[in-house]
């Protein structure tokens, strides 16, 4: 049977390939550490929970607008002026179904034969797929430790062809949980504007941030940036929602416009109970989020702690988000061999580094709790000892 050509180049997620294999392993009764995660092992809370099932008592089960129930827009509308400084009316948002369908359309309707998307490596494995889908080219820039796994102006400005429409921004990123200073962005922000670019910027961690960094949006540096930028994030990782399958864009009138037209005609509405339960969340306090972020807080402390202790391996310490990047290229294996290794053989599952754009490195989750990180590191290290050569 032909397939379309544009699925030729499309690779499964490495992730949903891991997760396959540790599950299989635990159906044999192994216990398998699991730092492959890539969502909070935390509920969704309490009322949150409540909102969706009154909303289901109440019969709000029928289709929405294709943009989204205007009261979540309008409560996304506030929460972005409250905690971002950004001023985006409601018309402008578009709730999705997860925050890669936001980005997804967004690539959509921005990008096609003949243009190229900028993205920084390491990168999330769904960005080079996304605009391949398009027709476009996902044009890598690498970057390294010594910065931060940042992207720096001159890496961007060298990059700046007649053929350059989009860079994607993710901050704090995954996998290596990098966080963008202002200082940092603003620089970013000067050679965007030098060229005709648009900022796709990946945002679904901006909660998830350590001190003493902070979060900070692009769009919220200058008019000028604002205009140029598309607002990713959702309600996925800050309220462990990842199963509702509720993010959002916000973007300039035209681009908003625009794939409101393309999600009528593809999904149409997000499922009707979870933006009730969406818009549950966000009009709720951002402080009920603390005690999760200080719990991540103290695995990242741990991990990053047994990981710079440990022959073999290091790291940068991550800003926010809930990964850890460890540089494996002492140990001369490659990242896949690797983790298959260290999932047959010490039963702890991680995720290679290599669809991530680094061979080098594996990503550790410690969305998981302490001592799930202090056995996994143990197995680790102990595994690390017997087979590390040179």
């Amino acid at each position: 049977m032909r397939l379309a050509q544009r699925m030729a180049a499309i690779q499964p997620s490495e992730t949903l390939a891991i997760t396959a294999k540790a599950k299989a392993l635990r159906a044999q009764g192994i216990a398998v550490v699991n730092f492959a995660a890539g969502e909070p092992d935390f509920d969704t809370p309490a009322h949150i929970k409540a909102a969706a099932e009154q909303a289901i008592r109440d019969g709000k089960t029928k289709y929405t607008p294709s943009s989204g129930l205007p009261e979540l827009r309008q409560a996304i509308s506030r929460r972005l002026a409250s905690d971002r400084g950004l001023t985006y009316a409601p018309e402008q948002i578009i709730v999705s179904c997860g925050a890669k369908h936001a980005i997804a359309n967004a690539l959509q309707v921005l990008c096609e034969a003949g243009d190229e998307v900028l993205i920084p490596s390491p990168y999330w494995v769904s960005y080079p797929p996304l605009v391949q889908l398009t027709g476009a080219t996902p044009r890598i820039i690498e970057t390294t430790e010594a910065t931060g796994f940042k992207l720096i102006p001159d890496q961007l400005r060298a990059h700046l062809t007649p053929r350059a429409r989009v860079l994607i921004l993710n901050s704090p990123s995954n996998p290596t949980g990098a966080v963008y200073s202002e200082a940092e962005l603003r620089a970013l922000g000067e050679a965007v504007l030098s060229h005709d670019l648009l900022v796709l910027s990946d945002e679904i961690y901006e909660h998830l941030v350590f001190p003493p960094h902070r979060h900070i949006s692009m769009a919220s540096l200058s008019r000028a940036l604002a205009e140029r930028t598309l607002f990713v994030s959702g309600v996925s990782k800050t309220y462990a929602m990842t199963g509702w399958r509720i993010g959002y864009l916000a973007a300039p009138p035209a681009i908003a416009e625009a794939v409101d037209r393309l999600q009528s005609h593809s999904t149409s509405n997000p499922a009707s109970i979870s933006q009730y339960a969406a818009l549950a969340a966000l009009e709720g306090s951002i402080d009920g989020i603390r005690p999760m972020v200080e719990a991540f807080h103290r695995r990242r402390d741990l991990m990053v702690s047994r990981l710079q202790h440990m022959v073999g391996i290091s790291c940068v310490e991550p800003g926010g988000a809930f990964y850890v990047f460890g540089n494996i290229s002492q140990l001369r294996q490659d990242s896949v061999q690797l983790a298959d290794q260290w999932l047959a053989e010490a039963h702890v599952a991680t995720v290679p580094g290599k669809p991530f754009g680094s061979d080098q490195h594996v990503r550790f989750s410690f969305a998981t709790d302490e001592a799930s990180i202090e056995e996994g590191m143990r197995r680790l290290e102990q595994w690390v000892k017997a087979h590390a050569r040179g």
